[in-house]
């Protein structure tokens, strides 16, 4: 028989595009103004995205950012530097419990540190990925970062290989390093895809910012999510 669901409940820092479905994260709420570790909730198929019927609350809504949720999961699933990883329960829905605010949410912040290994950038990145064989020795894959200003770049990087798909990438400065990273929040890329290719700038914010699973022998910093306050 399958393990009894047990139910996390968490501030939703996260509902990202996945090549498939969402990747869904956030922090667990302990007690009134305690928080403990990261979950992020994952299906059982291989890519461990999570459809849209899955997440879905009673009445068929999508959980947003700074919902607190309750969760039903079934057992740890860590896979490799992605430590946080909670198999849900697809029989049971979510529920919304409530929202947080701006001023609950920097305290939610984590500790001002480089995002995990630094020095390894992709073509139109900077500091934007690990080599899996240096990341495996990593136990975390989530991080919650508050800084002073975000530049917001629109363009199609791969427009001079043929392919014209524009995207959107971050760039900020953060414990002493710079980092150009790809927007994968649904919502901003949604607002900034609507715009002309260039750079747009927005003030205080805090990002989620994910070690997504690997990639071509790298798993690359993703920026899951842009909150303003």
């Amino acid at each position: 028989m399958p393990p009894p669901a047990t139910v996390k409940r968490i501030v939703c820092l996260a509902n990202s595009r996945k090549l498939s479905g969402r990747c869904i994260a956030g922090k667990e709420l302990l007690a009134v103004g305690r928080s403990g570790g990261w979950i992020r909730p994952v299906s059982n198929r291989e890519d461990q995205g999570v459809s849209e019927y899955e997440r879905q609350y009673e009445d068929g809504s999508d959980p947003c950012i700074l919902d607190i949720i309750d969760v039903p999961v079934l057992s740890p699933r860590p896979t490799g530097y992605q430590q946080e990883n909670w198999l849900l329960d697809s029989d049971r829905h979510w529920e919304r419990v409530s929202r947080v605010e701006w001023n609950d949410l920097v305290r939610l912040v984590d500790p001002v540190e480089p995002l995990w290994i630094s020095g390894h950038s992709s073509a139109n990145g900077q500091n934007d990925r690990v080599p899996v064989s240096m990341a495996n020795s990593l136990d975390s894959s989530l991080r919650l970062i508050k800084i002073d200003g975000l530049e917001l770049f629109v363009s199609a990087p791969g427009a001079d290989f043929g392919n014209f798909k524009r995207s959107v990438q971050g760039r900020f400065r953060y414990s002493g390093m710079d980092y150009w990273l790809r927007v994968t929040d649904p919502d901003c890329e949604r607002e900034y895809l609507q715009q002309p290719n260039g750079s747009y700038s927005i003030g205080e914010c805090c990002l989620t910012v994910s070690l997504g699973g690997p990639y071509q022998g790298h798993g690359y910093k993703l920026i899951a999510a842009v909150i303003r306050p």
